[in-house]
């Protein structure tokens, strides 16, 4: 199976309509990840478990297939780095309870990060609050390639969309000090 360029919507547009008939249902993989991926211009990485990642400054987007036969979903997940003290969970909390009223992706939730054990000083070991944002699909009996490579252009898209709207609501530092769009991943060596 192959994506056509012209169906994948870019990040400032939306997607143009195909002509002709549309393809029957496929099973989406981690290879049409990857070539809609590259298409995308966005840089990948293959983690230990094998699911691919797109790694940017501030967080990590992972592409994973979990489930099997007609159980199966396809998962982008967005694990955001910015660190914040459990002590502030209900502000937290607030926010990314109007996020989630207000959108419909990524769903966002908050996950208790333990201490690093091998980092310096009394703070290192204080357990942090990180945020986690996700998006399914039911991909097991099919789907059309239209609606697959629309809702993950869409689900990267609104990651992207949410740590910048996180910025704004909490009056938080931007993590990135160049000042320019953080649309691509950046690169991991």
């Amino acid at each position: 199976m192959s994506i056509d360029p012209s169906s994948i919507p870019n990040f400032g547009g939306q997607p143009q309509p195909q002509p002709g008939p549309a393809p029957g249902p496929v099973v989406p993989d981690q290879d049409l990840v990857k070539q809609l991926l590259d298409q995308m211009e966005l840089k990948y990485v293959t983690d230990d478990e094998g699911d691919l990642a797109a790694p940017w400054e501030d967080f990590r987007t992972y592409f994973m297939f979990r489930g099997e036969d007609e159980q199966q979903v396809f998962s982008v997940r967005t694990f955001y780095d910015r660190p914040f003290d459990v002590a502030d969970r209900a502000t937290i909390l607030d926010a990314i309870d109007d996020w989630n009223r207000r959108t419909l992706w990524p769903k966002v939730y908050t996950h208790t990060h333990e201490g690093d054990e091998g980092g310096e000083g009394a703070e290192a070991d204080k357990p942090t609050l990180r945020l986690i944002g996700e998006a399914q699909m039911l991909i097991g009996t099919g789907v059309s390639l239209e609606h697959f490579v629309s809702s993950t252009v869409s689900w990267v898209r609104a990651s992207i969309e949410f740590d910048k709207w996180l910025v704004e609501q909490l009056g938080l530092e931007p993590a990135a000090a160049d000042g320019g769009e953080d649309e691509k991943p950046a690169d991991e060596s």
